[in-house]
């Protein structure tokens, strides 16, 4: 159960800290003061997602999550791996190609190595997070996998609109100071979450 708390408040951390240097970087728009409150977030971000999450697959362990919490693991558990199998094989791929391209085009990485360019091309010319698509599927997934109720509901209910508000919040804006107009541009031409497959390519950028 110590397990569960701490990766709620670890959560909690994160939309709070999301919430303060959001507000932080509004009063202080300046490239430095960007990323470098982005990088405090990033460290949250994995804080609670590295360490607290593998620890969780240890103990209590994906399936002992409903248990502990006294509520019924999903039906039909053919049918939930088949769904979470289905979800993992896109989780993957936008994991994969998202971080290639942030390396290959972008001179950085997802956390602390920030881009310094804009990312033309890929994956990104189609959705602005990909990464965060493969995470959340990735979350939906483990629980679909193991059974859990709480697990899927968690992302839905709470890993999800957490993250998503971070994005909106704080990510977007400091991805303006630090990359620009050429950012702003990019927000009007590519979808936020939900990938456009169109014949009209378009090109891109990302953090």
């Amino acid at each position: 159960m110590v397990i569960i708390i701490l990766q709620i408040l670890g959560w909690t951390a994160f939309l709070v800290g999301s919430i303060i240097l959001g507000i932080w970087l509004r009063r202080h728009p300046e490239q430095a003061v960007a990323e470098k409150t982005c990088r405090i977030l990033h460290l949250l971000f994995w804080l609670d997602y590295g360490p607290l999450g593998v620890i969780g697959l240890a103990y209590p362990g994906l399936t002992h999550y409903d248990q502990l919490l006294g509520v019924r693991p999903l039906p039909l558990r053919p049918l939930c791996v088949t769904i979470g199998i289905i979800l993992l094989l896109p989780a993957l791929y936008l994991s994969l190609v998202s971080n290639r391209a942030l390396r290959q085009l972008g001179q950085g990485a997802n956390t602390f190595r920030l881009t310094r360019k804009l990312v033309e091309g890929d994956i990104y010319r189609r959705i602005r997070n990909p990464m965060s698509l493969g995470f959340y599927l990735t979350c939906m997934a483990l629980g679909f996998l193991a059974g859990s109720t709480s697990i899927t509901l968690g992302t839905l209910l709470g890993v999800m609109p957490v993250h998503i508000f971070y994005l909106r919040y704080f990510e977007e804006f400091e991805l303006e100071l630090r990359l620009g107009q050429a950012y702003r541009d990019y927000k009007q031409r590519v979808p936020f979450l939900v990938p456009k497959w169109s014949s009209k390519e378009s090109s891109g950028a990302s953090s």
